[in-house]
């Protein structure tokens, strides 16, 4: 359903010439930016009679902030009169770089030694997806990380991750152990049965080639955890 566009001021046309976000953004620089007049910028202009400002403070509104806007669909976008089918998915491919970036640390690699360590790592990452992803985290001896590798992207309930996949990369990466990882897109970290199974796939591959599968890790949400974890470890619950 497409919202319906208020009657609202043109907060544009208030605005003075030379404090409009673009002109702004290149006297002052991006970090003197509202959330809402940078999405201004990446809108560039308006629609039928709305004009980006307003447009823009109606996007960041509805999704409760501008980090909301990293889970929106292209359908979410849609919902506004005028965003059409290329300005959606621009959108959605930003919002995508943005979640990207958040995932990457700066700073040292993370120490991933425990699976709450490795859901706060992974969390932004998978905080919003509407999908199911699968994650390989390389790590050196003394569990930091060396890299991650997202092996499968599927639907909304499953992400088909094969070993062969998971410990290429490893062998690729010299690592010396390996924590797998996926996201439930419902929130509820409990496993499947389908996890379960290639949970004891991975195990008897890491076996193979001799590299330590650390854990089995399932981001989920606190909110629709039974157990309020936000997180599922198959080390803790001794399946590995």
């Amino acid at each position: 359903m497409t919202l319906p566009c208020p009657d609202l001021p043109n907060r544009l046309q208030a605005t003075a010439p030379g404090e409009r976000p673009r002109e702004r953004l290149e006297k002052c620089g991006p970090a003197a930016l509202s959330d809402t007049e940078l999405v201004a910028v990446l809108l560039r202009s308006g629609t039928r009679g709305q004009d980006v400002l307003t447009l823009a403070g109606r996007l960041v509104a509805e999704a409760g902030s501008l980090a909301g806007l990293i889970g929106w669909s292209a359908a979410d976008y849609r919902r506004f009169r005028g965003l059409g089918h290329v300005k959606a998915w621009q959108l959605v491919g930003v919002m995508e770089m943005a979640r990207r970036v958040i995932g990457e640390s700066a700073g040292p690699a993370p120490l991933l030694a425990s699976a709450e360590r490795v859901a706060d790592y992974l969390r932004p990452v998978a905080s919003g997806l509407g999908v199911e992803k699968f994650w390989a985290l390389c790590l050196n001896r003394k569990n930091r990380l060396m890299k991650r590798v997202e092996v499968s992207s599927g639907t909304a309930t499953s992400a088909p991750a094969h070993p062969r996949e998971v410990f290429r990369e490893a062998i690729r990466e010299s690592a010396c152990a390996v924590v797998c990882a996926h996201n439930h897109p419902s929130g509820d970290p409990s496993p499947s049965p389908a996890d379960l199974e290639v949970t004891h796939l991975l195990r008897e591959a890491a076996r193979t080639v001799e590299i330590s599968l650390l854990d089995h890790v399932i981001i989920g949400s606190s909110g629709a955890d039974p157990q309020g974890r936000a997180y599922y470890s198959f080390r803790e619950a001794g399946l590995l």
